[in-house]
């Protein structure tokens, strides 16, 4: 008996599917080795959801620029610079300080693309240059000494009912983007700009603020990150985000959101995320170097990129 599964929803099937493989080959490698399955354990699975949440928010906001078709590549740093201005500025002010980070960079990244007509990738990695080097400058190219506070802490490290808080965070900004995209008028501006924004534009959709309004939420998402990963870590450091950039829009795109724009689920995302998190965690066990994780997470985005770019050609 054959199961239909509708275009919109068959990623989000292979990467379950994927995710499950994963589950099975990491439990029968550490049997084989060890003798015990931790990745089947619910501790070591919260354990790797809560790290994963900073991965999760991070790959929310993407998804809300790569709908648009573009791309932020400012994150890593203002993920940094968020979470080094909050514990440099620290008490109450830390986290609205942090976020004031992230709103202004994605209302900055959104100026550039939206108004001044400069392709994000270009216009983005600007952004992010500029931000490091003003942290550099900030700490004179020493790690701060500064650390997180009571409060960042609690988000990152504390848990509730036995989960850990970053995770009822991860769910909360998740609720908020899926409202975002399937209940609102932006989200389904954001849609038709990505399908086509010139006919967007023509219908009355004002697809400048649109992706201006997309990067404003994927700054916010790349500096709650930051307070989070800030928390996990007592502190901040410099390159803390270096790390998120290639997995964040690696789960993406697992999780069958267009590179191009205009099609994409939510839920995908968060599959494409445990995905990659259970992947880097399997990795690790097996002891694989940090330059093959790389390989692998940069081998997925462009088959996918392949696929999509195909695709586009011939309907277009």
């Amino acid at each position: 008996m054959r199961i239909a599964v509708s275009p919109e929803n068959k990623p989000i099937v292979i990467a379950s599917l994927f995710v499950v493989a994963i589950l099975l080959a990491g439990t029968a490698y550490t049997l084989s080795t060890t003798g015990t399955a931790p990745l089947l354990s619910p501790g070591y699975l919260l354990q790797q959801l809560q790290t994963g949440s900073f991965l999760g928010i991070c790959a929310a906001g993407m998804m809300m620029v790569i709908l648009l078709g573009h791309i932020d590549l400012s994150v890593p740093w203002t993920l940094t610079a968020a979470a080094m201005t909050a514990t440099a500025v620290g008490g109450d002010w830390a986290l609205p300080t942090a976020l004031a980070v992230g709103l202004a960079v994605g209302l900055l990244n959104g100026f550039g693309v939206a108004f001044l007509r400069i392709p994000s990738m270009i216009f983005t990695l600007g952004v992010d240059t500029v931000l490091r080097g003003l942290m550099v400058a900030q700490t004179g190219g020493f790690a701060p000494q500064d650390s997180a506070t009571p409060l960042m802490l609690y988000l990152a490290k504390e848990r509730i009912l036995g989960i850990p808080v970053a995770i009822f965070v991860w769910a909360a900004t998740s609720i908020v983007i899926a409202v975002i995209l399937t209940r609102t008028g932006f989200g389904r501006s954001i849609y038709a700009t990505g399908s086509r924004e010139a006919a967007a534009f023509l219908s009355g959709i004002r697809t400048r603020l649109v992706i201006v309004g997309a990067f404003v939420v994927s700054g916010l998402c790349a500096a709650t990150a930051g307070i989070l990963l800030a928390g996990y870590s007592a502190k901040a450091y410099q390159g803390m985000g270096n790390s998120f950039l290639l997995p964040a829009i690696a789960a993406v795109v697992l999780g069958g959101t267009h590179i191009l724009g205009g099609r994409g689920r939510y839920a995908g995302t968060v599959v494409g995320v445990v995905l990659i998190v259970l992947l880097n965690s399997v990795l690790s066990i097996m002891q694989m170097p940090e330059a093959g994780r790389q390989i692998i997470y940069g081998s997925v985005i462009i088959g996918m990129l392949l696929v999509y770019g195909r695709n586009q050609r011939v309907t277009s």
